[in-house]
């Protein structure tokens, strides 16, 4: 049954065309692919479950050549003569979907997988032949076993089983430059709705959901109504949004993917509130930044940064000056608790991967952003944005083609600021040394007396030194200092070169304390005053180590030798998720002395015997109570920093396995099993420099 036929746009023959035949039951996958190789002698890759079945030059055989295999990918080769057109076609049975890969494994190599509950096709999976590095496609779908199916693009026709045996069939073309080619099919219900865009083009909204989250009462409406809106937001932000659809595609794996026209979400958070509020329009300003504007990224991922900027951060700052300032404390706590051999330059940065590494690369990009809006402020900031979109619109650009967006918005020039915060890896660790008020100088007389000499209700003018340090290499850095009085406070921002500087500043009254960038507007390593211990420390930790505290105790615990066991490995599986290094075990001895970060997991009466055998306290000021887990990160003046996970049995620390690692900006958090009651991060309000006076004259 035709249930859609579009009215396709103008554009030329796309570069590669496909018609695919999936059957996600018995994971059969066939292709028959079309295409103009840009280069005589072409390569492809194909993955090893994949098998050639036969090619053909303008209609007459070819033979493919072998070129070798990479892991469980095989590279192909085969002579095609300028503008001729080349025919293939392979099949095969695709490897089972993974469905055990965590958060961290989806964002590493992926094959073509396909089952029953979902099937899905990564870009870089070796599924079909690339043309060339950016090139348009035309893809026939045709997905048995009663399923749907989709690919970034135009849906250019779709027709819907008239009976149980026949297939899903739609057609989907790209005739944009794009890089890659993501193929997903499911068991999912669509909801559409259909709204025009400010230029008078129309605008197709979808979901694809599984039968369960589709029934949850106005969930799709409410995403259908949430994508709207972010289309609008970024469309008046940045200009017209580049294409005609999105949608927001269930995944049965815990992805968090912004494909053109399109994301792909893991079913399992797809309820979670902070996912309309936050994720989904990070997802959909995507299509603008880094598929609408495509990332160099031999030169470096700008998109992730500016993205952030835009959708995570700009949501904050919406909210609140605190909540913005949390973010950016996000940002610097995890730039600090990774170690400083860990430290790459923005340059260096090219595309998303797991770790703490990454997400210091996402907030060093992001914080880019605010600095570079603070220097040159908010309306050339958004000249920039609106004349970088416009200049770039379905080209690859780099951070080279911001810088002169920018520049040309704000009429200055803006290469050191990018050459520095591109090229040098970590950030400063800026120091205020001193603050000391200067003595007042000499006057001349007048005859008119102290008042007659400053002017008639003129303000008396005091001057400030301010000294500066910083290691080497150096930072060339405007950065704002807050000076406080009783009943004043004022910020100046003051411009740092060198590993020591100096800055004078006339005021018109007199500070008592200097506070270095206390709302944190700059990358750079704050002080350790202003760094609450949070989670990442462990997470990234080279060495770090596991204690399992009912091992610790006689008899283990409380709930006797098997529940010790049954803790035992509990915690052991803990570790594995949490750490980026295996843990090594380690004993009562690891309390006390140097080395790594510790994590002390067990039941509750367990670690509570532990720390108190340690002198430290069984719980934290602050932390509430309840919950089946507790966990927090505590000071240890006597030995390593310490993270405690503290449990009502083994079934709870086998809840907290999977959320805990998505928590590491947090100081601390409360469980009822998988689910966070209460979290937080302890308070650091940083420290003031006082303010010295001149000695009174003899």
């Amino acid at each position: 049954m035709l249930v859609f036929a579009g009215t396709a746009a103008a554009a030329s023959d796309p570069e590669l065309e496909l018609d695919v035949v999936l059957d996600p039951a018995s994971r059969r996958l066939e292709v028959e692919a079309v295409l103009r190789p840009a280069e005589r002698d072409f390569g492809f890759v194909l993955h090893e479950s994949l098998q050639p079945q036969e090619a053909a030059v303008d209609g007459r055989p070819v033979r493919l050549r072998p070129a070798g295999q990479r892991e469980a990918w095989r590279a192909w080769r085969v002579e095609v003569p300028e503008g001729a057109r080349l025919k293939l076609r392979y099949a095969g049975t695709l490897p089972a979907l993974e469905r055990e890969r965590d958060h961290r494994g989806v964002l590493q190599g992926m094959p073509p997988m396909a089952s029953t509950a979902g099937s899905y096709l990564p870009a870089g999976a070796g599924w079909y032949p690339r043309p060339a590095a950016l090139f348009s496609y035309r893809l026939q779908l045709s997905v048995k076993g009663g399923q749907t199916a989709l690919a970034a693009g135009r849906l250019e026709e779709e027709r819907l089983p008239a009976t149980p045996a026949d297939p899903y069939r739609a057609r989907f073309v790209f005739d944009r430059p794009t890089d890659g080619i993501d193929l997903m099919a499911g068991p999912w219900r669509v909801r559409e709705r259909m709204a025009v865009q400010a230029d008078g083009r129309p605008l197709r909204l979808r979901t694809y959901f599984p039968a369960a989250l589709d029934e949850a009462e106005g969930l799709a409406d409410a995403y259908l109504a949430d994508s709207q809106r972010y289309i609008e937001r970024y469309a008046t932000q940045i200009g017209a949004y580049p294409f005609t659809e999105f949608s927001v595609v269930a995944s049965p794996l815990p992805t968090g993917f912004g494909m053109p026209t399109l994301t792909y979400i893991g079913e399992e958070v797809l309820r979670l509130p902070f996912i309309r509020a936050t994720s989904l329009g990070h997802e959909i300003l995507h299509n603008w930044w880094g598929n609408g504007v495509m990332v160099d990224y031999a030169r470096g991922n700008w998109s992730e940064g500016l993205t952030t900027f835009m959708a995570d951060y700009a949501y904050k700052e919406a909210e609140s000056a605190a909540a913005a300032h949390e973010m950016r404390l996000g940002w610097l706590r995890d730039f600090a608790a990774l170690p400083a051999g860990s430290h790459q330059a923005l340059a260096d940065f090219r595309s998303r991967t797991h770790g703490a590494a990454a997400a210091v690369r996402y907030g060093k990009a992001a914080m880019v952003f605010v600095m570079l809006r603070d220097l040159i402020g908010e309306e050339a900031f958004a000249r920039g944005i609106r004349a970088f979109w416009a200049r770039e619109r379905f080209r690859v650009a780099g951070w080279a083609e911001l810088q002169r967006a920018f520049e040309e918005a704000s009429g200055r020039s803006l290469e050191g600021f990018f050459q520095q915060w591109l090229t040098l890896a970590g950030g400063p660790a800026l120091r205020l040394e001193r603050a000391a008020m200067l003595p007042a100088p000499e006057m001349p007389r007048t005859g008119r007396g102290a008042e007659g000499a400053q002017g008639a209700g003129a303000a008396a003018e005091h001057r400030l030194r301010l000294v500066f340090a910083q290691p080497v290499p150096a930072h060339a850095v405007r950065v704002p200092v807050l000076l406080t009085a009783a009943g004043r406070h004022e910020t100046r921002w003051v411009d740092i070169d060198g590993a020591r500087a100096v800055v004078d500043l006339t005021l018109d009254f007199v500070p008592e304390e200097a506070w270095l960038d206390p709302e944190l507007r700059v990358w750079r390593l704050p002080d350790a005053s202003q760094l609450p211990p949070i989670l990442r420390q462990w997470i990234v930790a080279t060495a770090p180590r596991l204690m399992i505290a009912d091992a610790l105790v006689e008899g283990g615990g409380a709930g006797g030798a098997a529940e010790a066991t049954e803790i035992a490995e509990a915690a052991q599986a803990l570790a594995a998720r949490l750490f980026e290094r295996a843990p090594r075990q380690a004993g009562f001895e690891a309390l006390r002395g140097e080395g790594g970060p510790v994590l002390l997991a067990g039941s509750e009466g367990a670690v509570a015997a532990v720390l108190e055998r340690a002198g430290l306290p069984s719980s934290p000021v602050g932390l509430p109570a309840g919950g089946t887990a507790r966990v927090w990160t505590a000071p240890n003046k006597s030995g390593p920093v310490l993270a405690v996970v503290s449990v009502n049995d083994a079934a709870a620390l086998r809840a907290v396995q999977r959320p805990l690692p998505h928590y590491g900006s947090q100081s601390w958090l409360v469980f009822d099993g998988a689910r966070v009651r209460a979290r937080g991060v302890w308070d650091a309000p940083g420290r003031a420099v006082v303010v010295e006076r001149p000695a009174a004259p003899g």
